[in-house]
């Protein structure tokens, strides 16, 4: 039987779990999804190697697949919700296919809608993404509950060979907003020159 207030009792913070993971990796492509996980990772750093979508539900993984691909000397790590893995299901299918060696695909999963008012989503049922992932092709995903895990998956997200799938189960709440920049054609060309310059 699903128990509605689970996600509100799990040990991981969504914003501790995003600057664990990004805090001191200068050289790291961060693709970051609509939404809290934007939000997130803007408050672990306004970074010019993140790209945050403001929109774009379900294409994250999509995106962070593209730039694997046309990056391979560089790791990509894509941050995103639960509520947008489900809209893209089918991108982990494409991300399996590929195999882009230097992808880490990261899902912070409160169960929760956190854009339309914390409706709960599949996740908090019997939908399991890393074992969707793991169906679709990828050889290393899983789910992580607590500190310990995520200390022991740090390593793999961040240097092991990819595609990687982590579900991290995080708790369900609204910390306070941190905004990247507005601009699309900005945060584009931000990340653009960072990674590529001016040339």
């Amino acid at each position: 039987m699903r128990d509605p207030n689970r996600a509100n009792r799990y040990p991981l913070r969504r914003r501790q779990v995003v600057e664990h993971l990004v805090t001191d990796m200068d050289d790291l492509l961060v693709v970051a999804g609509l939404g809290a996980p934007t939000w997130d990772a803007t408050a672990a750093g306004d970074r010019d190697l993140t790209c945050p979508l403001w929109g774009a539900m379900g294409g994250t993984a999509m995106i962070g697949l593209g730039l694997a691909l046309a990056r391979p000397d560089r790791r990509v790590l894509v941050v995103t919700g639960d509520g947008d893995m489900l809209m893209g299901l089918g991108s982990l299918a494409t991300v399996a296919l590929q195999r882009p060696a230097n992808l880490s695909v990261v899902v912070l999963d409160n169960e929760r809608y956190g854009e339309t008012g914390m409706q709960a989503t599949h996740t908090a049922g019997p939908t399991d993404l890393a074992a969707v992932a793991h169906a679709c092709g990828f050889e290393q995903a899983a789910t992580l509950h607590d500190e310990e895990e995520l200390d022991r998956a740090t390593p793999a997200i961040l240097e092991g060979e990819g595609p990687l799938f982590f579900a991290v189960k995080v708790r369900a709440e609204a910390p306070p907003l941190v905004l990247p920049p507005r601009d699309g054609a900005h945060l584009k060309d931000r990340f653009r020159m960072a990674l590529i310059g001016t040339e």
